[in-house]
């Protein structure tokens, strides 16, 4: 038959009437929303400023104290360098924040490093992006919860041998959180991360305040510092392995261009000026903090952070205002990972759809979020936490080359871009699988601008790499190469099973009459039995009934019920010595198939009790499911149970 006779095949559409019923699931996550409810799910600035820049805001309660921990080797007197340190930061986080606003506005419909690589600098260099991407919002997630249970510790030090549990509990609650959606956990996450700005710029304000008015003063009873071996030289490696461990500060700034998609309509201006923003608070803080704690005499300390030492400082102890701002950078710190939880599912999505990672992260949960994603990011970056020991300072090392390594390689395909748009004749449009390219005059300035970017953030990543290799971050050099990898494993997979499921040079099934043959599994003859019989008889003339000996008195009573129920069906019975039940039958069975006759077609039907009570299921063996399972990788073979439902009569 052509393709050309069923030009005229009746297709019809209709919508399922059916809601899914209440559940304990809907209790925590709420309700299921329809997919028309997408549009509504979309969020403004404000609650996009929560959601997305949260991880990057949060980073200022650590970024100081990781410069000042790498200069503590050379004693108190190189805290002198923290200031300007984060000064030569502030101005690489301007650099990248203008860059990644031009890649907001080039690509409207997200996806940052990823899309701009996969576009403009082919799929091995975005497998590479993605891997740096995924593999930097999983130690988001390990690092902001272990820092924001470190400042429970500080105010709680009774805490201190509980602080992996506490941060294990603290990300299954984010997890909870975002699976009831994105404005939802926007919302949620909207008082915290205010709170925190608000009390940091107080803390920050009150302390220049009261160190231009003189009455500052330094940190009371300051924690030990800490030094491991004798006291180093300040040298350029050491100067350039704190600025390294304080670009820290800059980790989170790339999520607004990859969830430009959650804000509302005009979706890239207000991602853009969120960016902004985020950039503006981040810049303001980290200075401030960075300033008042090297005039303080704070140390850092795994038992009190630089924060808390500050706090206590400004406020003159631990009152209210010093708890208040404990609270708040706990707190923010924990919701930092709300960041990753919007964009790694996201990215992971994306990725996904291209056939790099499982299909199943593509899935769109009841509350129209990828919830797979959710809980594989959950899942991984809890057995960080745990095998990390909830340490800040050891997983800080493993941290920023996939940052830095993802700046390089967005900005990098974005100047590939505006090169691209340079050389095209006005008037005319290139598409391309994530944006449209037009002629833009500008072009030149533009390129040179993300030029630059990439230079910087690329020497940067290299003075990450070289300062912190002995640290962990080898680890890092690793774990990416090995996700390329297995991105590619995964893309090679889904590309053969497309070849062969393809239609494209597929000319129709063969027209002849296969053979079928059945073959019907019999443990005993009772109605379930002639159920199965019933239909096999439906499905062939060719139907052999085997029953596996076991006992060769139950087997006497199969026999000869069989005689009279079998309805001359012939029947096999297989001798099993060591009273095996499966392994007779899976060999019989694969005599059947290497024997059989070309174009056969062989069926094995086993009848299966369906209980009327759940629990009753563990008392009867799920043959089928077992046959199903070992013959799966035979071909033209199907396994099929025909359920017969038992139903317990009620007790008069």
């Amino acid at each position: 038959m052509t393709i050309s006779e069923h030009e005229h095949t009746e297709i019809m559409r209709r919508q399922s009437d059916y809601q899914p019923p209440r559940s304990l699931t809907h209790w925590f996550i709420g309700r299921p929303l329809s997919t028309a409810d997408a549009p509504h799910q979309t969020i403004g600035k404000a609650v996009g400023l929560a959601v997305f820049a949260s991880d990057a805001l949060s980073s200022t309660a650590y970024a100081t104290q990781e410069i000042m921990v790498i200069l503590a080797a050379a004693g108190t007197v190189a805290f002198g360098y923290v200031f300007p340190i984060a000064l030569a930061i502030v101005v690489l986080m301007a650099i990248v924040t203008f860059s990644y606003e031009q890649t907001i506005h080039a690509y409207p419909d997200g996806g940052g490093a990823y899309i701009v690589s996969r576009d403009n600098l082919g799929e091995a260099t975005a497998q590479i992006a993605g891997a740096a991407l995924l593999t930097d919002y999983i130690l988001t997630v390990a690092v902001s919860i272990s820092a924001g249970v470190a400042q429970i510790v500080s105010a709680y030090p009774q805490l201190f041998p509980y602080r992996v549990w506490l941060s294990v509990a603290a990300v299954f609650l984010i997890m909870l959180i975002n699976l009831r959606g994105v404005k939802e956990s926007g919302i949620a996450f909207s008082i915290p991360t205010y709170f925190f700005v608000a009390m940091m710029f107080i803390t920050v304000g009150t302390g220049l305040v009261r160190y231009f008015t003189g009455t500052l003063g330094v940190v009371i009873d300051p924690p030990h510092l800490e030094i491991e071996g004798a006291l180093t030289a300040i040298t350029p490696f050491l100067l350039l392995h704190a600025f390294s461990s304080g670009t820290a500060a800059l980790t989170g700034i790339e999520a607004i261009s990859n969830g430009i998609t959650a804000f509302k309509e005009p979706r890239s201006r207000n991602a853009g000026i969120t960016l902004i923003w985020m950039a503006f608070i981040l810049a303001t803080l980290f200075l401030g903090i960075s300033f008042l704690v090297t005039h303080i005499g704070a140390t850092p300390s795994e038992t009190e952070t630089v924060i808390s030492q500050l706090g206590r400082t400004v406020f003159g102890g631990r009152g209210i205002l010093y708890l208040m701002i404990i609270t708040a950078t706990t707190v923010i710190l924990i919701m930092a990972a709300n960041t990753a939880f919007a964009d790694f599912p996201r990215l992971s999505a994306l990725v996904a759809k291209d056939g790099y990672l499982p299909r199943q992260l593509t899935f769109r949960g009841s509350r129209l979020v990828y919830s797979n994603g959710i809980a594989t990011l959950s899942v991984i970056a809890s057995l960080l936490i745990i095998l990390f020991n909830a340490s800040v300072t050891l997983l800080i090392p493993l941290y920023a080359i996939g940052v830095f390594l993802s700046f390089t390689l967005s900005q990098t395909g974005m100047a590939m871009r505006w090169w691209k748009i340079g050389h095209i004749p006005e008037g005319k449009e290139v598409v391309e699988p994530g944006s449209v390219l037009r002629y833009d005059k500008h072009w030149l300035q533009k390129m040179i601008i993300n030029g630059f970017g990439a230079l910087c953030t690329f020497i940067v990543m290299i003075i990450f790499a070289v300062t912190k290799f002995t640290e962990g971050a080898w680890v890092v050099l690793i774990i990416i190469p090995t996700l390329v990898w297995l991105f590619f494993t995964i893309h090679h997979h889904y590309k053969d099973l497309a070849a062969h499921l393809s239609l494209d040079k597929f000319y129709g099934l063969p027209s002849r009459q296969t053979r079928h043959r059945v073959i019907l599994a019999v443990s005993g003859v009772h109605q379930g039995t002639l159920e199965a019989l019933r239909y096999a008889r439906l499905l062939s003339d060719d139907v052999t009934a085997v029953h596996v000996s076991i006992d060769p008195a139950e087997t006497e009573k199969v026999q000869k019920k069989w005689k009279i129920w079998g309805e001359g069906t012939r029947m096999v019975i297989l001798d099993s010595p060591f009273r095996l039940l499966i392994e007779p039958l899976l060999d019989y069975l694969t005599e059947v198939i290497e024997h059989r006759q070309p174009g056969e077609a062989i069926t094995i039907v086993v009848p299966q009790f369906i209980p009327s009570k759940r629990w009753h299921k563990a008392l009867h063996m799920r043959t089928a499911d077992v046959l199903r399972q070992e013959l799966l990788n035979k071909h033209g073979v199907v396994v099929t149970d025909v359920p017969y439902h038992v139903r317990q009569e009620k007790k008069e």
